[in-house]
């Protein structure tokens, strides 16, 4: 089994981090959080990958080179931004079997191991979330079997609450690419690009069944707000680690803090991370993210995302500052 996974965008709504580093590349709870697909691909026994990359993807590259050297990666630019259905095209000429095809904006709770015992007649599974902002997606219309009948892009009445996530495995490839041609040369959708949920649509309009799965659990790591609640739900769940100490600091569990910080005087928690060799000195924190060789002092923060090599003084409220910065407040 092949996979897809487009990278391409720019993560704009994650600026300024993602002015230097690429959204699938930026930590939550201490990691990338493409890492976490990627490991949940080695556990599936999946070590052939396709990268449809484009922003920064060098560090794309690097990244996978040095920490997933034991994957075939594949990388595929994509030179003009024309949305899911052309990312995914241009993958065609890898793929020779069935496939899955990931989108890294977003964690899950999903059984992947549903692809191997997928009854015959499917042609393929899409991934859903139950969701009561149902205006904000896509959501998948169920036939009375359980199968995908369509997918109608940001509703105004409820006639789905079952959102798109963007993971999805296909059993017929063949039809799949098929209909992403044909999704090409039609009109392009409300955004001005050509949506790979048409290429599904295609698939079913010619007899095809895509069986609608829903996922336990479903975190968004697009934009700051979404990545520090998923933060927080990563530390509640087995990626917490307490310092060994500190002079003087109190530390409001989950937290996450690695080896090489320096935690003076401060209150850190609940739902913070902060990378190696940073500095914590006078400081509260809470609901933030914070980089690695960082230094924080005589500051009160909350719901930030700091970056590394960042020297933060004198600073209260809520910040969002990029690598290689600094801020002074205290003057």
């Amino acid at each position: 089994m092949k996979v897809i996974i487009p990278l391409a965008g720019k993560g704009t709504r994650l600026r300024p981090h993602t002015y230097t580093t690429p959204k699938p590349l930026l930590h939550v709870g201490g990691r990338p959080v493409m890492s976490y697909i990627l490991d949940d691909l080695r556990e599936l026994g999946v070590d052939e990958a396709v990268f449809i990359t484009g922003y920064l993807k060098e560090k794309i590259e690097d990244y996978i080179g040095s920490e997933y050297s034991d994957f075939t990666a594949h990388f595929v630019e994509q030179p003009v931004q024309n949305g899911t259905a052309g990312a995914v095209q241009l993958a065609e000429e890898y793929v020779d079997s069935d496939c899955l095809i990931i989108f890294v904006d977003t964690l899950f709770d999903a059984d992947l191991s549903l692809v191997k015992r997928l009854p015959e007649d499917y042609a393929g599974v899409i991934w859903a979330k139950e969701v009561e902002d149902y205006q904000r997606f896509g959501v998948i219309v169920k036939d009375d079997e359980g199968s995908m009948k369509r997918i109608v892009e940001k509703p105004t009445d409820p006639i789905s609450k079952l959102a798109n996530i963007g993971l999805y495995y296909i059993r017929d490839w063949k039809l799949l690419f098929e209909g992403i041609r044909a999704t090409m040369v039609g009109p392009k959708g409300k955004s001005g690009e050509y949506y790979l949920t048409d290429a599904f649509q295609y698939m079913i309009d010619h007899g095809a069944k895509i069986r609608v799965e829903e996922v336990t659990g479903w975190y968004d790591c697009g934009q700051l707000e979404t990545l520090i609640d998923t933060n927080r739900y990563l530390l509640e769940n087995g990626r917490d680690r307490r310092p060994d100490g500190g002079l003087d600091s109190r530390i409001s569990d989950p937290v996450r803090i690695e080896e090489g910080v320096t935690v003076e005087n401060s209150e850190i928690g609940p739902n913070v991370t902060v990378e190696t060799g940073s500095v914590l000195r006078n400081v509260k924190l809470r609901d933030c993210v914070i980089g690695a060789s960082t230094t924080i002092e005589d500051s009160d923060l909350h719901d930030s995302m700091i970056g590394d090599n960042v020297t933060v003084r004198g600073v209260n409220g809520v910040v969002s500052i990029g690598n290689d910065s600094q801020v002074d407040g205290s003057k």
